[in-house]
């Protein structure tokens, strides 16, 4: 026995690695499940909280992971993956650990759940004995994930309580309520006035101040830097697609404002949006807040280890604006649990009630997910509940920053970055209009405002390719975004290396509605441009409505079959980028069918040979819902 082994203790081990908050929303739930049924000891962790080297240690482990873009880890889980590949680790390294993974994903996904997957595969494989059988939650279900997680949750109960009753002593009634405590509190302070954070006088130095401040003071996990990287300034902003089209497409562009802005092409912006004046001081007078009145969040009891404790207070007003979603969100389930114990009105508690309880699940969902109603509006439909400051620093969603696909070369805008954005918009079941928060605040920005906005640079899944290297592009509608970059960087290198053959895929609906930058991709077809036909390259659009049968861009690859072939001859890298839904799918099955073509294999080994490229880094996926 290693003499450094820690004895096992009647202790569990909740890890989660979230991307968008689902992940640790359930893995919160499960602490607090178990805290009442009497665990002695329980820890609930983000995966990147936690060394990995424990894990031998501990008796009962469960872990809840979300899978993200196209099988990917959510990067507070990178680092613990990479440890348990390690082949320096035995098979039996986990010998004597129990353990259950939940998954979190979307079966409309290629790879529909392969995080859970491949970790509930390998920690088996190390030696570590199942409690059950693995969990698959589903965006899909008609009641999301909770759909396949209440029943997941209670069979896991049961089968830890039959091992050793001694970790979950307390045997639960479904009728019992029990109201738990907040993690935080909140001090109000007396202190000079403050400015608003948002407003056009406010400068780079305050805003990156109070940033940090509201952050430090939220219990809620950025996965990001508090710190932004850059604060920019809106300069253009034009609609691409036709005014009368349906679709409001908008081309933007920003300069930094606060330092020199650096990236590659192929790289994300994350930007920080402002929310409504309007929806703030309605969030304020309904949960009658102060909102001149400064503060600062701590934790209570030093629960909330993640919490760092703040140097001076901040004003309400902009803690709420700057850290919690109160008019684009929805709130989780633990949010009507909450509620119900502060509902005066009865009517309004047996709801809140019915809603928070696993009868309750499936109206649940089609009340809050589905029409994906706001905190604000929740709380406007139970007008009796005052809940304290406390629970809603806790349980509202923090306000996250969107990311997009850079549509810029550094190289030919210095000190700018352009993107290309869809104003999101939908109709709920019950016919409510929906905008998305960030791209419906951006086109509404005007340019000649100085509207500083927090913002950061990060590494996409398209790594910027040498100009040496063919490609094969692909990307429909806004999915051009990155290509326009990519493009853009090519005919700056041309002029002084040589530089390998583009070609490029794009796909709209109809020439005169959505052809974005239409005269951007045709000026680079003439003249020995990137993508003409003297440098070897090309572009192909794919018009789906314009004839009675839809085309779209994998059907334009076929009919360049050839071409293909020849690019992946070459040694091309392939690049797609655009809708999550089919277009991914797709374009594979094209590719896989051209190869089959062109070399008579059978598919499988086309198949294959596609793979191949993906593990050679030269097959490169960026897709978004």
């Amino acid at each position: 026995m290693c003499l450094t082994e820690k004895k096992r203790e009647n202790q569990l081990l909740i890890l989660y690695a979230s991307q968008t908050g689902n992940a640790m929303d359930a893995a919160e739930r499960f602490g607090r499940e178990s805290e009442r049924r009497g665990c002695p000891s329980i820890s609930v962790l983000s995966m990147d909280e936690f060394h990995p080297s424990e894990l031998p240690n501990k008796e009962a482990v469960i872990l809840v992971v979300s899978t993200t873009g196209q099988g990917e880890n959510p990067d507070s889980m990178k680092g613990f993956w990479r440890f348990l590949l390690q082949k320096n680790l035995t098979e039996d390294w986990l010998k004597g650990v129990n353990y259950a993974v939940f998954g979190l994903g979307d079966s409309s996904y290629q790879k529909y759940n392969f995080v859970a997957k491949k970790l509930d595969k390998r920690l088996s494989s190390l030696g570590a004995s199942p409690i059950i059988e693995r969990g698959l939650g589903d965006d899909q279900h008609p009641s999301g994930y909770e759909g396949a997680l209440d029943p997941w949750m209670s069979s896991l109960w049961s089968t830890l309580y039959q091992r050793n009753p001694r970790l979950l002593p307390n045997a639960i009634n479904p009728d019992d309520t029990l109201m738990d405590q907040p993690k935080v509190q909140v001090i109000y302070h007396d202190t000079e006035e403050g400015r608003s954070p948002m407003t056009t006088n406010a400068d780079f130095n305050y805003l990156e101040m109070q940033l940090e401040k509201a952050h430090s003071m939220n219990p809620a996990k950025y996965s990001g830097k508090s710190r932004p990287d850059c604060f920019l300034k809106l300069t253009k902003n034009y609609q691409l697609s036709r005014v009368e089209s349906g679709k409001d497409v908008r081309h933007f562009e920003f300069e930094a404002v606060s330092c020199p802005i650096n990236y590659d092409v192929g790289d994300i912006l994350e930007v920080l949006p402002g929310q409504s004046p309007e929806a703030l001081d309605a969030f304020m007078q309904r949960c009658n807040l102060n909102p001149e009145s400064y503060i600062t969040v701590q934790a209570r009891d030093n629960e909330n280890r993640g919490l760092q404790k703040p140097s001076s207070p901040v004003k309400l007003k902009s803690f709420i604006e700057l850290t919690m979603d109160v008019a684009s969100a929805s709130p989780r389930r633990y949010f009507f649990e909450v509620m119900s114990f502060f509902a005066t009105a009865e009517h309004e508690k047996e709801r809140l009630q019915y809603f928070a309880s696993p009868e309750g699940r499936d109206d649940l969902y089609q009340y809050n997910q589905k029409e994906r109603r706001t905190v604000l509006e929740v709380l406007e439909d139970f007008p009796s509940v005052q809940m304290p400051f406390e629970w809603l620093v806790q349980l509202v969603p923090p306000l996250k920053t969107r990311a997009f696909s850079i549509s810029s070369s550094n190289s030919a805008h210095p000190n700018q970055v352009h993107l290309t954005i869809s104003v999101v918009s939908w109709t709920t079941p019950y016919k409510r209009k929906r905008m998305g928060l960030c791209s419906s605040w951006l086109a509404g920005l005007d340019p000649n405002q100085r509207v500083l906005i927090p913002a950061w640079i990060s590494k996409g899944c398209l790594p910027s390719p040498p100009p040496s290297l063919p490609l094969i592009l692909v990307g429909p509608g806004t999915g051009c975004a990155p290509f326009h970059g990519f493009v853009e960087e090519r005919a700056i290198q041309s002029k002084s290396v040589t530089t390998a053959p583009v070609v490029f895929f794009f796909g709209c609906r109809n020439e005169k509605d959505d052809f974005l930058y239409r005269d951007f991709w045709l000026s680079h077809l003439q003249k020995n441009g990137v993508l003409s036909e003297e440098k070897g390259g090309g572009f192909y659009v794919a018009f789906s409505r314009e004839q009675s049968h839809k085309v779209y861009v994998q059907h334009k690859m076929r009919e360049q079959s050839s071409k293909i072939w020849s690019f992946l001859s070459q040694g091309a890298a392939v690049y797609v980028a655009g809708s999550a839904n089919k277009m991914p799918a797709d374009v594979l099955s094209a590719l896989e069918e051209i190869v089959s073509n062109e070399t008579g294999v059978p598919r499988e080994a086309a198949s294959t040979r596609i793979r191949t490229l993906e593990r050679a880094g030269k097959y490169h996926v960026e897709a978004w819902s």
